[in-house]
């Protein structure tokens, strides 16, 4: 049958289309704590069959929401596409159920693949173990087949996949996050134990807040809740500053649509308050001004050097979100008289407003001195903490009730309802040790590895940075910045460090 140059075009054009809105199984992982935190920004982004697990949340959706869960999730580590459910009783059984995919389709021969693995299963004691067996089974199928195999590349990868095991029940999947998604790339620097972005994001979007009013943290060391706190408000995309992803070396790899993604800024919203940050160490003040200052985020963000006892009452309405040192990581003279300072700040200079303390010790809580009116159970690294919300107010709470006051919104009842739920996964502890596990590698420090600069994209992308007024010229990791040293903006807001400018090389903590 013959077909002309149009109508090949137009089929070529239809099964683009069908390959693109493919609906397929899709899984975001988490902390434990944050998974509800974590569906909420899944439903609002239109994933669909969204479901709660543990440190997991599942859901369906097309190459396009794969990407924007990538680049617009504030509570996601990693987004994972599932290649293969099946069962295993042994290793073999493991072996056998991966060598039987064809892995010419994901992998080719110049590439470099790892495998991740994360097991609760009395079956398989070692999940590095069961690691080793998956890859064995495809560099055995490539060998079998082609004579040659592809190589290994723990640091670097070209193609990361993640095999999860409960039971007798695993999953095979591929990794399109590669790095954390945690690693923002804004971090410039960095001060002890600093928060992880991915428990920072989710604290703020747990609050409720928006960016209605001024955001403060006065213990803010390298400056993490501050700049999440101004990416929520700004409704700006936690990615912008990221490196790459692993999806970027897939073979169906769509740049084009990528490309709309990054650029698209249409639901990125004007901040009328201001975030404020203190901290009495300057050196975490100076840490907390660089990465602001890398973020282009200075216009939203004042950071100064400031005793938490010396706290006064803001002139404006506000919420305080923090998290002291718990005498664990981070240790101080005086823990316990810290904790009391903190509550006495409260009681007496921070009338009428709402504080979020996140802490890990009872006894600490208890020298703060105030009810609070809700405890949400998160962990902090290996620390089963808790989030606790202080609405601060004059005269007694029989009082405040009457004349209409909301001690709990049926948001925080909900959240306060998952703390049995949090109770009952106390196993997750038994195996904190292992890398797996507790994402180590999503929370200890690494260097970004040198990267090969790739070709300019066919597309070109729109400015958009708008100029943030900053005293100093500052172009660190290859960001374009204007001359005052903030974001370049154009006329719609658009960012003027297009994807080709963001690949820069450069360490982080």
């Amino acid at each position: 049958m013959y077909f002309d140059s149009f109508t090949l075009t137009l089929h070529h054009i239809y099964t683009s289309y069908q390959l693109m809105t493919q609906q397929f199984e899709i899984i975001a992982k988490t902390f434990m704590g944050l998974e509800p935190v974590l569906a909420k920004e899944l439903t609002q982004l239109g994933a669909s069959d969204v479901q709660v697990g543990r440190r997991m949340v599942s859901f369906t959706g097309d190459k396009e929401l794969m990407y924007r869960a990538n680049f617009q999730l504030h509570t996601a580590i990693r987004i994972l596409k599932p290649i293969k459910h099946f069962k295993a009783m042994s290793a073999d059984d493991v072996y056998e159920g991966v060598k039987d995919i064809d892995w010419t389709q994901y992998i080719g021969l110049e590439k470099t693949f790892a495998v991740d693995s994360v097991v609760f299963s009395e079956e398989f004691r070692h999940s590095k173990f069961v690691a080793y067996k998956v890859k064995d089974a495809i560099v055995d199928q490539f060998r079998e087949k082609t004579g040659q195999r592809p190589n290994i590349s723990v640091a670097n990868p070209d193609i990361r996949l993640n095999i999860h095991i409960a039971e007798d029940k695993c999953t095979l999947s591929l990794d399109s996050s590669g790095e954390s998604l945690h690693r923002r790339g804004y971090r410039q620097e960095s001060v002890e134990a600093p928060l992880n972005e991915v428990l920072a994001a989710g604290m703020i979007l747990m609050t409720g807040w928006q960016g209605e009013t001024d955001f403060i943290d006065p213990m803010c060391g390298s400056g993490t809740l501050l700049i999440e706190a101004a990416l929520i408000a700004r409704n700006m995309a936690p990615g912008l500053f990221r490196k790459e992803y692993a999806f970027e070396k897939w073979p169906d790899f769509d740049a084009e649509l990528f490309d709309k993604i990054y650029n698209d800024d249409s639901q990125e919203r004007e901040f009328h308050h201001h975030i404020y940050g203190y901290d009495v160490d300057i050196k975490a003040v100076n840490t907390a001004r660089l990465n602001v200052k890398a973020a282009g985020l200075s216009s939203d963000i004042t950071v100064e050097e400031r005793d938490f006892k010396e706290f006064t009452q803001p002139k404006e309405k506000s919420i305080m979100v923090t998290n002291p040192p718990y005498g664990e990581r981070i240790s101080t003279p005086d823990l316990l008289g810290t904790y009391k300072m903190i509550g006495e700040r409260l009681k007496h200079q921070f009338t009428n407003n709402d504080a979020w303390v996140l802490s890990y010790r009872e006894e600490c809580f208890d020298q703060i001195g105030l009810k609070p009116s809700i405890k949400i159970p998160l962990y902090n690294g290996s620390l089963e903490c808790e989030f606790r919300k202080y609405q601060i107010f004059d005269g007694k709470m029989r009082d405040y009730r009457s004349e209409g006051g909301v001690v709990k919104t049926e948001e925080e009842k909900r959240q306060m309802a998952e703390k049995r739920r949090f109770k009952q996964n106390r196993e997750f502890k038994k195996r904190i040790d292992e890398q797996e596990e507790n994402e180590s590698a999503d929370i200890r420090s690494f260097k970004f590895h040198s990267l090969e600069k790739k070709n300019e994209r066919k597309t070109e992308r729109s400015d958009r940075f708008e100029r943030r007024g900053e005293k100093k010229p500052f172009n660190k990791g290859g960001r374009n910045f204007d001359k005052k040293g903030g974001r370049d903006y154009d006329k719609r807001g658009g960012r003027d460090f297009g994807r080709k400018n963001r690949r820069f090389d450069h360490d982080e903590d």
